[in-house]
């Protein structure tokens, strides 16, 4: 087992929340497209509140401290808690489009010695990536952030998140972090509004482009031969009934700009908040976090008997947003689908009551 699967276990075995993304601020100097956030700024919790809560995760036991928005950079006291949480010795990432940052501001990062900077790039084409952005200049801006973090000997990775408009720029983009020493990572995912508009999942590129994505043996890595493989088949019921579905609420959570605790960014179901309890309190006592923590694979309405059970990558915050957390994610099982040819069970249920009546009549 690697070091951070030993980490994870013995954060499970312990109840410890090792890994949390806090969200500083939804509000953004970009209107992406794709975009599940409401930017606008209903109330975010003050400086103090945040220190505080950083006090309250280093004494849970969180080591990970992902920092994400929004902008990062719209909150004039992101320094003051970057330098908190290095002081509470979290291992620190953060997620920004680097259109604010400059060269003092890259080199004040990497004195901080974060562990990594994010960066979201969607084209190497600056139209494509300004039409998306909807902020003209952002190419140029973001790529001259980039390049000034990357001087300042910080780490910094591409996270490329493909739809219809850029799904044809992957392999560019990649090409550019290569050339550029910069890794690089693809999301062909486009999440639902936090609110529950699904509206914007038209933004998903077709079924062709997603195959493409989902086949190409260059973006998986060490995995490639195992991803790529025909499905392997259901969980055995045995490990079924033991399997947790994900990281979510058993050693990770969200904690929003507003101090609400979530599961995970990727799943809008509220279990708390810090602004009314201790976030200990929330972590070991909430009823909903309980709720998503009694989830079995075994529970998983047609999953669990999949034949891609052993291989899917089903997310229960999408699953979630489709309208049952104990449910598949179609998303997921089109993910699935496009990597292999072959239809889950659910998606099989699902294309058959898309399928119009025809009526004969005699």
């Amino acid at each position: 087992m690697s070091v951070m699967g030993e980490m994870g276990a013995r954060a499970l075995s312990l109840g410890i929340p090792l890994g949390v993304q806090l969200d500083l601020t939804y509000r953004c100097n970009e209107r992406c497209i794709h975009c599940y956030l409401d930017h606008d700024d209903h109330g975010e919790m003050t400086t103090a509140e945040i220190l505080g809560l950083l006090d309250q995760l280093a004494a849970a036991g969180t080591f990970f401290l992902n920092i994400s928005g929004g902008e990062i950079f719209m909150r004039p006291d992101l320094f003051e808690i970057v330098e908190y949480a290095r002081k509470l010795q979290f291992s620190v990432k953060l997620k920004t489009n680097a259109v604010m940052i400059r060269a003092a501001k890259a080199k004040r990062i990497a004195a901080l010695n974060v562990e990594s900077v994010q960066v979201s790039l969607y084209s190497h084409d600056a139209a494509t990536h300004d039409q998306i952005t909807k902020l003209p200049g952002s190419f140029k801006r973001t790529m001259e952030g980039v390049r000034f973090l990357r001087d300042a000997g910080v780490k910094v990775i591409f996270a490329n998140v493909l739809m219809k408009q850029n799904a044809d720029h992957y392999k560019q983009v990649q090409a550019l972090a290569d050339d550029m020493g910069i890794r690089y990572e693809v999301d062909a995912t486009i999440t639902p509004m936090m609110d529950g508009d699904r509206s914007i999942l038209d933004l998903n590129m077709d079924a062709s482009r997603l195959a493409g994505v989902l086949q190409d043996a260059s973006l998986l890595g060490d995995q490639a031969e195992q991803m790529l493989s025909p499905p392997s088949g259901p969980t055995p019921m045995e490990e079924a009934y033991e399997t947790l579905p994900c990281s979510a609420g058993h050693t990770a959570c969200y904690v929003s700009p507003y101090g609400d605790v979530y599961p995970c960014v990727q799943f809008p179901y509220k279990v708390g908040s810090v602004r009314e309890q201790r976030f200990i309190d929330i972590w070991r006592d909430s009823p909903q976090l309980n709720e998503v923590r009694a989830i079995r694979v075994s529970d998983l309405n047609g999953c669990s008997s999949c034949v891609h059970g052993s291989s899917c990558s089903r997310c229960p915050g999408l699953a979630y947003l489709e309208g049952d957390m104990r449910g598949p994610s179609i998303q997921d099982c089109e993910k699935s689908y496009a990597r292999t040819g072959v239809m889950s069970w659910n998606l099989q249920k699902k294309k058959k009551r898309e399928i119009p009546l025809t009526v004969v009549i005699a």
